[in-house]
C-alpha cells in the first residue's frame, strides 16, 4: 500500500492501508501537539483513533486523522517511558471530540492529561491501571440544591437490552443533566484478538463485538487483515460486501422505526415497520445461514457467494419491501399526532455534534455530512458513489427521517450493484487458508467501515515475526452517546424514551 511522507511529523495513508511502524516518525509530544490541535481546527478533519500500547519498553501513542477532503488518514506517532506518572497536556481542553480518547489512554496507562476537563474513567477494563477505581463508584457530577433530585436508571433494564446507567439531574420533571455510565460488562474484546491465536476465531470475534453490526465489524477487521497479508480481491466480492452491508443498514433502520413508534403509542407504524424488518434479515439468512450476517465475511472470499437466484430473491425481496415501506412511511411522517411528538424533541446542533466528534447517523441528522463510504471509500464504494443523506433538525423527527431516507438509498444502490454483477464475468472467490496468511511484519493498518450507525474503526499493529501484538476496535457509539446526553436537556424525563430510542446506540459496542 503506498504511503506519502509529507514531512518528518507524520505519514499518510489510505484507507484500509497498511504502513511500516520504522516509517512513522516518533515527534516529541509537544509538536505533536500543536500539530493535532491546528488540525482539528479545520472541520474537513477529524481524529478516528489515538490510543497507546507498550512497546518494549516505552508507550507508544498512535494517533490517525481523516481528512475527510482529501480522503487521507494522517499517522502520528509519539512516544514516552513506561512508567507511572506520565503527564501530558490535554488536548480536550481546545478539541473536545478528543475526551473520549484521553479518558481511555489515562484509565488504561495511568497517564494523567493534565486540565482534562472531564477525566472519568471509560469502561472500568478488567486490566485497567488502577484497580481501586471501581464501576461502582464512578463520580457523577452533582448539584447541590434542596429543589434539585436525582433520576437513576439502570444498569439493568426492563427488556432485552445490555447494561448501562443514565444519571439524571432533574428540577421537578425537566431534566437539567443526563450522565450515561457504561462499562458493566468488561468483555475484554480488544485481548481476545491477541489471545484467540486462530483466524476463525478472531473472525467470529469481530462478528461479536457489535451483534447488530456483525457485518460492518467483521467487513472492517477483513479488510484490515488483507491489506495486512497483501491479499487481493476482485471486484465481485467487493460487490457483494456492499450489499451485505447496505441490507445491514435497511434492516436496523426498519427496525429501528418500528421500535420508535411503540415509542410514540402508533401501533400501526410499529406492526408494519417491525414486520418489514424480518423478511429482510431472514434473507440475510437465506444468504448466509445467519441472519444476522455472521459468517458472510470471511478473509479474502466468500462461502456464500452471491448468486443468480439469490440476485432475483433480493430484487423480488426489494420490490415488495418498497411497496409497503413507502405509503406507511408518507403517513407516519404527515401525520400530525406523530409530528407532535418527535418534532423540536431532542434537539441538539450541528455546532454540538461538530465539538463531540459525532459520526454516522448522530452527525448526519444535525447537518454534519460525515460518511466513510464517500469520504475515505471502500470497497465497490471507490467505484459506485452512494448519496449521503443529511437533514438538518437534529431532533427525534431528523433521527427518523434520516433512516427512511437511508433506505431508500440503500435500495436503490443495491439494485445498481445487482445490474453490475450481472455484467461481470469474474469468479466467486474463497476464503484464503490461515496457513497461507502472511501478515506484514512491523506494521500498522488502519482500516474504516461505515456501518449502519456510523464509522466503524479497526487499527493492528503486528511484531518482527508479522504476529499481531496490538488490536484497536472502534464502534461509532462510543462517539454518539454524548449526543443523547445533551438532547436531554430542558425536556421532561418522560420524553427519555422515545429519545433514546430514536439513537438506538450500542451499549455493548462501547464497552469493549
Amino acid at each position: 500500500m503506498e504511503t506519502l511522507t509529507l514531512n518528518d511529523k507524520y505519514v499518510v495513508i489510505k484507507n484500509q492501508g497498511t504502513v511500516s511502524l520504522f516509517d512513522i516518525p516518533a515527534i516529541p509530544y509537544n509538536i505533536f501537539f500543536s500539530e493535532v490541535e491546528e488540525l482539528l481546527q479545520n472541520e474537513q478533519n477529524h481524529c478516528v483513533a489515538y490510543y497507546a500500547y507498550p512497546a518494549g519498553d516505552k508507550l507508544k501513542f498512535i494517533c490517525c486523522i481523516a481528512d475527510d477532503s482529501a480522503g487521507g488518514i494522517l499517522v502520528f506517532s509519539h512516544e514516552h517511558p513506561l512508567r507511572k506518572g506520565i503527564q501530558l497536556n490535554s488536548i480536550t481542553k481546545s478539541i473536545y471530540a478528543f475526551h473520549i480518547y484521553e479518558r481511555e489512554i489515562s484509565e488504561n496507562f495511568g497517564v494523567e492529561f493534565i486540565k482534562n476537563p472531564w477525566d472519568k474513567p471509560v469502561r472500568y477494563a478488567f486490566n485497567r491501571a488502577d484497580r481501586k477505581k471501581v464501576v461502582n463508584d464512578y463520580p457523577f457530577y452533582k448539584i447541590q440544591s434542596d429543589e434539585l433530585h436525582e433520576v437513576g436508571v439502570g444498569p439493568i433494564h426492563a427488556g432485552v437490552i445490555e447494561p448501562g446507567h443514565f444519571r439524571f439531574l432533574c428540577n421537578g420533571e425537566t431534566v437539567l443533566h443526563l450522565e450515561i455510565q457504561l462499562g458493566w460488562q468488561h468483555r475484554g474484546i480488544e485481548n481476545l484478538f491477541l489471545v484467540k491465536p486462530s483466524l476463525i476465531q478472531r473472525t467470529v470475534l469481530s462478528e461479536s463485538i457489535a451483534g447488530d453490526t456483525a457485518v460492518g465489524h467483521s467487513a472492517c477487521f477483513v479488510s484490515l487483515l488483507e491489506s495486512l497479508g497483501s491479499v487481493k480481491i476482485n471486484e465481485r466480492l467487493e460487490i457483494e460486501r456492499n450489499i451485505a452491508l447496505e441490507l445491514e443498514r435497511i434492516a436496523m433502520h426498519v427496525g429501528d422505526l418500528g421500535n420508535l413508534n411503540i415509542g410514540l403509542a402508533y401501533q400501526l407504524a410499529s406492526a408494519v415497520f417491525g414486520t418489514l424488518r424480518t423478511p429482510v434479515i431472514n434473507y440475510t439468512q437465506t444468504w448466509c445461514g445467519n441472519r444476522f450476517g455472521k459468517g458472510m465475511n470471511r478473509v479474502g472470499g466468500s462461502h456464500y457467494p452471491f448468486t443468480e437466484e439469490l440476485a432475483d430473491k433480493l430484487v423480488k425481496l426489494l420490490d415488495n419491501f418498497e411497496k409497503r415501506f413507502d405509503p406507511m412511511a408518507e403517513r407516519t411522517f404527515g401525520l400530525p399526532s406523530v409530528l407532535m411528538r418527535v418534532e423540536n424533541i431532542g434537539k441538539v446542533t450541528e455546532r454540538q455534534m461538530r465539538m463531540i466528534g459525532a459520526v454516522g447517523m448522530a452527525a448526519r441528522m444535525a447537518g454534519v455530512e460525515r460518511d466513510i463510504r464517500n469520504s475515505h471509500p471502500f470497497g465497490a464504494y471507490k467505484n459506485y458513489k452512494i448519496k449521503t443523506e443529511t437533514v438538518e433538525a437534529g431532533d427525534v423527527w431528523a433521527r427518523a427521517m434520516l433512516r427512511k431516507l437511508e433506505i431508500k438509498t440503500s435500495i436503490a444502490y443495491i439494485r445498481t450493484l445487482i445490474k453490475r454483477l450481472a455484467e461481470l464475468d469474474e469468479p466467486s472467490l474463497k476464503p484464503i487458508p490461515e496457513k497461507d496468511l502472511k501478515l506484514a511484519p512491523d506494521s500498522l493498518c488502519v482500516s474504516l467501515v461505515e456501518g449502519w450507525r456510523g464509522e466503524i474503526c479497526h487499527c493492528a499493529v503486528t511484531n518482527s515475526h508479522g504476529m499481531i501484538t496490538h488490536y484497536k476496535a472502534k464502534d461509532p457509539s462510543v462517539h454518539n452517546w454524548l449526543a443523547l446526553a445533551l438532547s436531554l436537556r430542558d425536556l421532561e424525563i418522560s420524553d427519555f424514551p422515545i429519545n433514546n430510542k430514536s439513537y438506538n446506540l450500542s451499549y455493548c459496542g462501547h464497552d469493549l
